[in-house]
């Protein structure tokens, strides 16, 4: 199993030659293309994470949760996963952070657990990804 990286790249750089494809040069080529991404991305990306961390320590989640956690109630669904269903379309990290933490408290077996993991596997990190799709267009 730790062949299969440099395995594949013997393959990729082997076929290239076969087909006499610049090997190298189109390797260079695609670095340059990938830091001018990077380049593109980076504000985007420092801007969201800077966001979501004034967002955590202001305490503005904490007190939109406080908002929310009756209605949550009401309608059967666990209060505890109410700050995650806000930080899972913002942030794939903090959402990992805010689940290990509730099964901590609550236990993964819980309903809680259970439908806190059912949200984090089938959701999307969807400003996340808006973020990053925008932020290559220019």
């Amino acid at each position: 199993m730790e062949f299969v990286m440099p395995a594949f790249a013997c393959i990729v750089v082997v076929f290239g030659l076969i087909k006499k494809v610049p090997v190298f040069d189109v390797f260079i080529s695609g670095a340059k293309e990938g830091v001018k991404l990077l380049y593109n991305i980076a504000p985007t990306i420092m801007g969201l994470v800077f966001a979501v961390d004034l967002l955590q320590s202001s305490g503005a989640i904490d007190a939109i949760c406080a908002l929310i956690q009756p209605t949550a109630e009401f309608l059967g669904f666990p209060k505890e996963i109410v700050p995650l269903v806000l930080l899972r379309p913002v942030s794939g990290s903090g959402s990992t952070a805010l689940l290990t933490a509730l099964y901590k408290t609550c236990g993964p077996d819980s309903f809680a657990g259970r439908t806190a993991s059912v949200l984090a596997g089938s959701s999307e990190t969807t400003f996340y990804a808006i973020a990053m799709y925008f932020g290559c267009i220019r």
